[in-house]
């Protein structure tokens, strides 16, 4: 026969138990729910209009390689007061994905939401500097 004691402990320990799964569950939501919204505080700077049209004039340019395009444009270091503004804009887009490589890297944001809404920017972009990049 079982007593009151023992029915009482297997409660408690139920009880903690149960405690336990909960608090876990709540934890790993959680950290779903500050990477989503990181996530999307960062994504949203790819909608604003001077990101838009930084990677509207990064899409219209001819890049055939780097001496090509610094005589078309200026050096992306020179004497005058600012650079070209397409260096800017070129600027702008690498940090920008440079920013999302760094949290992805520190597992602040998954590579799975990034290659969904930016994966086919990301190729498109590295495709347009690379020959900048490498140059």
């Amino acid at each position: 026969m079982v007593d009151i004691e023992t029915v009482s402990i297997v409660v408690a320990a139920a009880t903690v138990a149960a405690g336990i799964i909960y608090s876990s569950m709540q934890l790993r939501e959680q950290t779903r729910t500050r990477q989503t919204d990181l996530f999307m505080k960062v994504y949203s700077i790819w909608g604003s209009g001077r990101f838009s049209k930084a990677v509207r004039k990064l899409l219209a340019i001819e890049v055939k390689d780097y001496d090509d395009f610094v005589k078309k444009h200026g050096p992306v270091v020179s004497l005058e007061p600012e650079p070209s503004e397409i260096w800017l804009d070129i600027d702008l887009i690498g940090w920008f994905f440079n920013e999302i490589g760094f949290l992805v890297n520190e597992k602040l944001i998954s590579k799975k939401s990034v290659h969904k809404f930016l994966g086919y920017w990301v190729m498109i972009a590295w495709e347009k500097e690379k020959p900048l990049i490498y140059g």
